[in-house]
């Protein structure tokens, strides 16, 4: 089994306790904030590299804030991951199905969807300073 199937169905906690739960997906937050965060330096440099694209015009960095902001709200939506399976498991009561590995694919997928959204933006960003300049 290659490692991106192991990170994208990962095995589901053992147990449906919360201590279980938990456990199952903190094990799994450095994995990942290391893809979150390695996507987001991808975007950063894809960004910077699309500024220096002619035609040249107003050029901006991204703001080391919102970089920061973009890791910590990483984070607390990751908490709300365990959390809502655990909401999930208190609803169904008895035997409740294994939620954590399909929100956790979900979860990854969509944050790194995020991560990458600014090279889209910085691309149309050109697009646009380059039909200006040549409209």
């Amino acid at each position: 089994m290659s490692a991106l199937v192991r990170l994208l169905y990962p095995v589901p906690a053992l147990s449906r306790s919360p201590g279980a739960v938990v456990g199952w997906w903190e094990h799994r937050r450095l994995t990942y904030n290391l893809v979150v965060g390695g996507t987001g330096l991808v975007s950063l440099v894809a960004v910077n590299l699309l500024q220096l694209l002619p035609p040249p015009e107003f050029r901006f960095g991204v703001p080391f804030g919102a970089v920061v902001a973009f890791g910590v709200l990483a984070n607390v939506f990751y908490t709300g991951g365990w959390a809502a399976e655990l909401l999930f498991n208190a609803w169904w009561r008895h035997d409740p199905p294994p939620v954590g590995p399909i929100l956790f694919r979900q979860g990854l997928i969509f944050s790194v969807g995020l991560a990458l959204l600014p090279i889209g933006m910085a691309g149309l960003g050109w697009l646009v300073r380059l039909l200006k300049l040549i409209l």
